[in-house]
This record gives C-alpha cells, sequence and structure tokens, in this order.
C-alpha cells in the first residue's frame, strides 16, 4: 500500500492535493502526518522526503516527491487521475500546472488556514490579478467541459490542485464570480474535503509562523478550531 507523508491538514495546501485525490478516487493508502515546527521542518521531513518537504509518496522502496510528480505516478497506475477526453486532457494539465507554478499573491497573502475567518486588510492588485485570473480559468473549464467539475463530470486531478483554494476562498471571503462560487462550494461539499477539514479542526498544533502569515494579511473575525 502507498504511504502518504504530509503535515498539518490545517495549513499544508501541498499536502491536500494528492490526499483528496486519493481520497475521492478510493485509492488506497497510510497517512503519515508529521506536524510543521516552529524553527525548521528540514531535519524532520528529510527522514522520509529527499526535498525535506512534502507531501511525499513512499510506494513500496520508491519515493517519489512533489505534488505534480505524484499526480502523474499515480495515473501512470489508475484510471481517472486525468480527463479520458485528449482536450480536457490537455486542458486539465495546463490548468493545473498553472496553479502548481503560479499565484503566488494568492498564496502569500491568503494563506491556507482552513479554522479561521479572515477580513483582509486590502486587496493589493497582484491579488486582484490572481482572482480574476482565477476566475476565467475556471468558468472557462466550467463552460468549455459542461461542469459540474472543471474539466468535466468527474472529479480529476485538475480540481485537486484547486481543492487548496476553495478553503482559501471560503477563510478569506474572497469574491468570485457566481459559477466560480459555485464551483467551490461543490468542493467543499465533496466528503473527501469534509473529512480533510473536520481532521484540521480538531488538530491540537498551532505553528507560530502560519498563524503569523494570516495575521500580516488580514483580521481573524472567527476562529473555529477545537482547541482554539
Amino acid at each position: 500500500m502507498y504511504r502518504l507523508h504530509i503535515a498539518n491538514k490545517n495549513y499544508s495546501s501541498w499536502s491536500l492535493r494528492p490526499w483528496v485525490l486519493m481520497r475521492q478516487l478510493d485509492i488506497p493508502f497510510e497517512e503519515c502526518l508529521t506536524p510543521f515546527e516552529s524553527d525548521s521542518n528540514w531535519s524532520s521531513f528529510r527522514t522520509f522526503s529527499p526535498s525535506g518537504l512534502v507531501p511525499c509518496l513512499e510506494d513500496g522502496e520508491r519515493v517519489v516527491w512533489e505534488s505534480l510528480a505524484i499526480v502523474e505516478y499515480l495515473a501512470e497506475r489508475h484510471a481517472g487521475i486525468w480527463p479520458t477526453d485528449d482536450e480536457a486532457r490537455a486542458w486539465a494539465r495546463c490548468a493545473g500546472s498553472e496553479m502548481h507554478a503560479g499565484f503566488s499573491p494568492l498564496r502569500s497573502l491568503c494563506p491556507m488556514n482552513c479554522g479561521v475567518r479572515v477580513r483582509l486588510h486590502a486587496i493589493p492588485d497582484a491579488l486582484a490579478h490572481n482572482l480574476a485570473r482565477l476566475d476565467e480559468l475556471w468558468q472557462q473549464g466550467l463552460e468549455r467541459f459542461g461542469g459540474p467539475f472543471l474539466a468535466g463530470e468527474t472529479f480529476t486531478a485538475v480540481d485537486a490542485f484547486f481543492a487548496p483554494v476553495a478553503f482559501r476562498v471560503q477563510s478569506f471571503g474572497l469574491e468570485l464570480g457566481a459559477p466560480s462560487i459555485a464551483y467551490v462550494e461543490r468542493l467543499l461539499a465533496l466528503p473527501a474535503m469534509q473529512q480533510w477539514c473536520q481532521a484540521a479542526l480538531d488538530e491540537p498544533w498551532r505553528e507560530a509562523g502560519h498563524e503569523a502569515e494570516v495575521q500580516e494579511s488580514g483580521t481573524v473575525i472567527e476562529d473555529l478550531r477545537r482547541l482554539s
């Protein structure tokens, strides 16, 4: 059985991608969670990950790291990771890669923190541009391939790459067009996403660096975590 190494569910957007994909597609795996540390995670994460980062997938003696590489590794072994239609699959890979490599202002100004609701101090131009592109990209996929997911009728890897954004939209009250908001609600309602969120709310850990990132961007108006 696969072993998937992840970090805190409340914070780790990169970990969420392969986790939600595998859960939603019923690919069995053992979850191995190592919490973030205040100073550096490198030493503890290096015990299982060559890069010292999460996520990291173990398949027997083989180790695969980086979320995009993990997804492609799984796609070689399991049906349904990417759309079967050539056009939809090409678009999905482009959109997933764009999310993997881009949207830096969205990542830095709206870090994933499932358990809080935040009022942003401001929406800088760079974040506004990211949101406009996100809205454009999502609506393009939904219209072009008919929904309800980005590349058609079923949840695939491209949706997994944007799953952390759904939590960001919820936490920071980000404004998008009606079709995009409906898509966010659809993602948040998935059983795997609800399972992840519940576990995030129940986590006992608070990591100062991740908490400070939220405070720099806005005012926390609600904290839903069980031990807050």
